[in-house]
């Protein structure tokens, strides 16, 4: 098998020198109207976390009708269901992103502080979804009735 990887005719053709000497940078790729996958996963993570949030406003007020002025009942049933909450295909987005963002962008390193440098004063890190994340969207408790 490695003898067929090796061999200069097994399946693929090496590349132009076009190819070879075309420059690849974001700018290009813009230009070429494509997207690196760095930045189609973030609108995919920006468009799934959106959907999420809408989502849960959606169960919040549907909770919040259904407790009335009960607030504890509403605290308590919120909660659940904030615990109860899947965002495991999001978080998986988010996982991949955290991890390649900085290798497909190539990043340099900040040597004080031994990670990737920020961008634009913030991480390139991404906070996974999860119940902590719903709580400080929707907090457990709601506005008092009349407010």
């Amino acid at each position: 098998m490695a003898e067929k990887l090796e061999h200069p005719r097994s399946g693929g053709r090496p590349f132009s020198s076009r190819a070879r000497e075309t420059r690849r940078s974001l700018e290009e790729y813009l230009r070429a109207g494509m997207r690196p996958r760095w930045m189609e996963r973030l609108i995919e993570i920006e468009r799934g976390t959106n959907r999420e949030r809408r989502a849960l406003a959606a169960a919040y007020d549907a909770l919040r009708e259904e407790c009335g002025r009960d607030r504890a009942a509403f605290a308590r049933r919120w909660r659940a269901i904030a615990h109860s909450w899947r965002f495991d295909q999001l978080n998986e987005l988010i996982h991949t992103h955290n991890e390649w963002y900085p290798v497909e962008r190539d990043l340099p390193m900040d040597l004080h502080t031994r990670d990737y440098v920020l961008i634009n004063g913030r991480s390139y890190r991404r906070r996974e979804l999860g119940p902590d994340w719903v709580l400080e969207e929707f907090p457990a408790r709601p506005p008092k009735p009349g407010r």
